[in-house]
């Protein structure tokens, strides 16, 4: 993820797919025939494939499947109204700005920050699943219910409770860090934990590891940072919390700091 390209890699081809203006065999064989022709490497070529006739189908089969009734309930019992920023992206957390304001202008946002910003940043606050939803559902051209419901609900809210996902995709800020230039020019940093500067997902995500516990403690794919939690002294756990409430309570008040300046991508 980088500010200075809103699609960096991506092929942009998901909302004519799903609209129907391309088909995806044809896209596929597209692909195949590049690599046959020695245009396309077969690392790219098989991932590339391998979203649409593996993970789209599996999204498509999977809602299908669930019916009707997926979608209706809350495994963590999230409530929190979405807030007004989701809608303006005047927030001063650098890579929620980014991801909000480039799908709010471009009706378009990449996986990762579909997934690991807003999505993460979602599930962690404990955002009320059924207006996150709403939320995906209203802003992207590629959205319908069939394909945005799983990828939501199931996949970055958690909240079927594991039947998309194996886990929930949570990870704290040091995560964005690896994976964008965001943190860079933020106000917040990646790597404090606490304090008026400390980035809000450090303690966001040992916050959401705590309460959900009874929930996701013996869940084998989360055992490292449960691990690391209970390793914490009391004192650094009591910290976490309290930077966490704090900043949920200035969110549900709408009070959360405002960007310093609008962002450019030119």
């Amino acid at each position: 993820m980088t500010v200075k390209s809103s699609t960096v890699y991506h092929a942009l081809l998901s909302g004519y797919i799903n609209v129907g203006l391309l088909l995806p065999d044809e896209v596929c064989r597209a692909a195949e025939d590049a690599y046959r022709n020695g245009k396309v490497p077969i690392n790219a070529t098989e991932g590339f494939i391998r979203q649409i006739l593996g993970w789209r189908e599996y999204v498509r089969g999977l809602y299908w499947h669930m019916g009707r009734d997926y979608g209706k309930s809350s495994y963590f019992d999230a409530r929190r109204p979405l807030p007004a920023f989701f809608w303006n992206a005047d927030i001063a957390m650098n890579c929620l700005h980014h991801a909000i304001a480039e799908t709010l202008d471009n009706a378009y946002a990449h996986h990762i920050q579909r997934l690991m910003v807003i999505g993460n940043f979602a599930l962690l606050s404990g955002l009320d699943p059924k207006e996150v939803c709403e939320w995906y559902l209203a802003v992207y051209i590629d959205a319908f219910e069939w394909v945005e419901l799983p990828n939501t609900y199931g996949m970055a809210l958690y909240a079927d409770g594991g039947k998309m996902a194996s886990k929930p995709y949570a990870a704290s800020g040091k995560y964005i860090n690896r994976m964008s230039d965001y943190c860079s020019d933020c106000q917040y940093n990646p790597n404090k934990n606490t304090g008026p500067d400390a980035c809000p997902f450090n303690a966001l995500y040992w916050h959401f590891l705590d309460r959900n516990a009874e929930k996701l403690g013996n869940n084998p794919r989360l055992g490292m940072p449960y691990r690391n939690w209970s390793r914490m002294n009391g004192n650094s756990k009591t910290a976490l919390i309290q930077q966490a409430e704090s900043f949920l309570k200035q969110m549900d008040c709408g009070k959360t700091p405002k960007p310093s300046r609008q962002g450019s991508l030119w």
